[in-house]
């Protein structure tokens, strides 16, 4: 197709369509395959529809999101199209790819920031790109020597007191995180980010200040991964594990890095993705063997037994269990970094009962689950409690199986996490399989009185 470049963008775009003989049902299937293939997902055909509508029509333009997908569908360029270049860049760096530099990095992040803030929907919606997850690990395994942006000669002067204020902040907002879930304050911590954060990654920096810039803002950044993963965004949650690894890199924080690689096999785990899963905790305890320390190789190990439980492989489940067992009684507080200093004996028993559970181990499900109570991580002692409650059901103990679930709906007063709201809905598919006994019956009476039992009854986030 030859067009004018007088032509005004909506004449282009209906030439585009009319020229292949398409309808617009059929440009609306068109541009969800290619949203899929991104690892986006569109909204109703209808919407998508009027979108199209507007834009022939010329009460509107695609946008960065859109420009994009119908330069792919159509297989034309942006220019052709009469659309701008640099909306169809924007919406690249909101795919699930991992920067080729760390300019690229600082780009990424900033523009997710600002997407996220402004609430983009495509990324919203975003699913996980399996692809991703090993490009990642295999691209941070054989990372050449770290780099940091070349010198700038414009933006406010970046120094460590700079970066101290993002390690407290990012430490606040993990507070938050903790007691209150993962939507309880994702959207504040991510405007703090894209305001505060972005012009400092843009600034003037040495190459020592620009090391501990880096470390700092990953850990933030991973933060944000988990907030998301916690809200159940789990496509935006793995963009956002991707820049922090990339950021990790380039500040040569390889346990960082390593944490990061375990964030992104609990998430694989969670969403059924079990051999990426052990694959990327197995590339994490890989990748820093030389620095790793007794509490990381005993994560690692952990998230590995979490993905070996759910393929049914009981030994190799065991075995990685043993490993960080034996991993954790080595360690010394002192030379661990600070951010993995959660991951204690109750952490483990807490994997280690997800573990048992999924493997039908009932008996040491409950065992483990018992000791997984920290008294002072809200959500963990939750989800602990919900395993604990799965436990006794399997065990065949009604009664207290709903007492614990209780105990948990207790915990979970305060929480906005969807994803304690998807243990909740395990819970009931699996109690519905006992039916409606005097025990299940009461706990149900009670359990309507709780907002997250509320919100697994009807299926929305909390």
């Amino acid at each position: 197709m030859v067009t004018s470049s007088l032509e005004p963008i909506s004449v282009r775009l209906r030439q585009a369509r009319v020229g292949r003989g398409w309808s617009q049902p059929r440009l609306v299937r068109e541009l969800r395959q290619a949203a899929l293939r991104r690892g986006h997902q569109l909204p109703s055909d209808a919407s998508v529809k009027r979108r199209i509508a507007s834009w022939e029509n010329g009460h509107s333009t695609p946008d960065d999101f859109y420009g994009p997908l119908l330069c792919e569908a159509y297989d034309l360029t942006a220019a052709e199209l009469g659309l701008n270049h640099e909306g169809a860049r924007d919406t690249e760096i909101l795919d699930a790819t991992y920067p080729a530099s760390p300019e690229g990095a600082i780009d990424t992040v900033g523009q997710l920031w600002r997407a996220d803030l402004n609430r983009y929907e495509p990324l919203l919606q975003a699913e996980p790109s399996e692809p991703a997850w090993n490009e990642a690990s295999l691209r941070w395994l054989v990372a050449p020597e770290p780099a940091i942006p070349r010198p700038r000669r414009e933006g406010m002067r970046v120094g460590f007191g700079d970066v101290a204020a993002i390690k407290t902040t990012a430490d606040m907002f993990a507070e938050l995180d903790d007691r209150f879930g993962g939507d309880h304050a994702r959207h504040a911590a991510v405007q703090y980010l894209s305001t505060e954060v972005t012009p400092l990654l843009r600034g003037q920096y040495t190459e020592q200040v620009a090391r501990a810039l880096f470390s700092t803002v990953a850990e933030a950044t991973l933060l944000a991964g988990w907030m998301s993963y916690d809200a159940c965004r789990h496509g935006l949650a793995q963009r956002y594990f991707l820049q922090a690894l990339r950021l990790a890199q380039d500040a040569n924080d390889r346990r960082l890095a390593g944490s990061i690689l375990s964030a992104m096999s609990h998430q694989a785990t969670f969403l059924g993705r079990y051999t990426q899963a052990a694959t990327l905790a197995r590339a994490a305890l890989m990748g820093i063997s030389p620095v790793a320390t007794p509490t990381l190789r005993a994560q690692f190990h952990a998230m590995e037994a979490r993905a070996l439980a759910r393929t049914g492989d009981v030994r190799g489940c065991e075995a990685a269990l043993t490993a960080a067992t034996k991993a954790l009684e080595s360690r010394n507080n002192d030379d661990e970094p600070e951010w993995i200093s959660y991951f204690d004996e109750a952490e483990l028993a807490a994997e280690a009962a997800h573990c048992f559970r999924d493997v039908n181990s009932a008996r040491k499900a409950v065992a483990h689950a018992e000791n997984a109570l920290s008294g002072s991580h809200v959500r963990s002692d939750f989800f602990a409690t919900m395993v604990l409650a799965d436990a006794h059901l399997r065990a065949g103990d009604i009664e207290e199986a709903c007492r614990v679930a209780l105990d948990a709906l207790d915990l979970g007063e305060q929480l906005k996490s969807a994803r304690c709201v998807s243990y909740l809905a395990e819970f009931r598919q699996n109690l519905a399989v006992i039916g409606h006994t005097p025990d299940v019956q009461s706990f149900e009476e009670q359990a309507r009185q709780h907002r997250l039992w509320i919100a697994s009854d009807d299926g929305v986030n909390v």
